[in-house]
């Protein structure tokens, strides 16, 4: 699916207003990894490293990958343009009982 989002969005913001199905289950406050994403390489060197507390909570996530990243902690900027970004098939910390935000 081919979006647009406003630069300085995060990527979770973005899916979000795009009905895609990343959950962001604690809202941005860097309490979980239900936003887990995988970035393209050449995408993921220019950005700056994750911070600790990312790292930390990407270790939990499901499907790790060397250029894992939380979609909540990811600004939108020019260098995201024509970029792909795959949502893994699972996640840790899914709604037990299958709802979903609205």
């Amino acid at each position: 699916m081919e979006v647009e989002g406003d630069i300085g969005k995060s990527v979770l913001d973005v899916a979000h207003e795009n009905k895609i199905d990343l959950e962001g289950a604690c809202e941005s406050s860097l309490a979980c990894s239900t936003c887990h994403v995988y970035l393209q390489p050449d995408i993921y060197e220019k950005l700056e490293p994750p911070k600790d507390e990312e790292c930390d909570l990407l270790d939990l996530a499901f499907g790790l990958t060397e250029y894992s990243r939380l979609g909540c902690q990811l600004k939108l900027s020019p260098m995201f343009e024509g970029t792909k970004i795959k949502l893994p098939k699972a996640t840790r910390n899914m709604y037990v009982d299958g709802t979903k935000k609205k």
